[in-house]
């Protein structure tokens, strides 16, 4: 089963890195509760619930305002039905110019093949500081 639900989590990062939009919200369960990291620039909305608040209050803003940004998994580590992946986010402010290249870890929690649950934690001071 956790085997199963890496592979749920990593079919999700996938999807992103191909710029698959669609496919990315469907391996989301219609309830997902998403929450950015306190302090976060998009923590404004939290929590996120269903794949359009998600698509909304962050990808949506993320493409908008950053150029090249992406969140890349590094590591995997496997906790049964929850899924905790450590990445790098790198990405450049549009409106300042200003780069950014901070850790990232992700705690999923996986039900029935959907991810019904995402808490984020990063450097929010590299953010603030890239927008700013």
């Amino acid at each position: 089963m956790p085997e199963k639900n890496i592979t749920t989590i990593g079919k999700l990062y996938e999807a992103l890195g191909r710029g698959d939009i669609p496919a990315f919200l469907a391996g989301l369960d219609s309830q997902i509760e998403w929450r950015e990291a306190d302090h976060f620039p998009y923590a404004d909305g939290n929590p996120y619930i269903g794949p359009q608040a998600v698509l909304e209050g962050v990808f949506t803003r993320l493409g908008s305002e950053w150029e090249g940004f992406a969140g890349i998994p590094d590591d995997w580590l496997d906790a049964g039905d929850r899924i905790v992946v450590l990445g790098t986010y790198t990405g450049k402010n549009k409106a300042t110019g200003k780069s950014v290249r901070a850790q990232f870890a992700h705690v999923w929690t996986v039900k029935d093949g959907k991810a019904i649950r995402m808490q984020q934690y990063t450097d929010t001071k590299q953010f603030a500081d890239a927008i700013a």
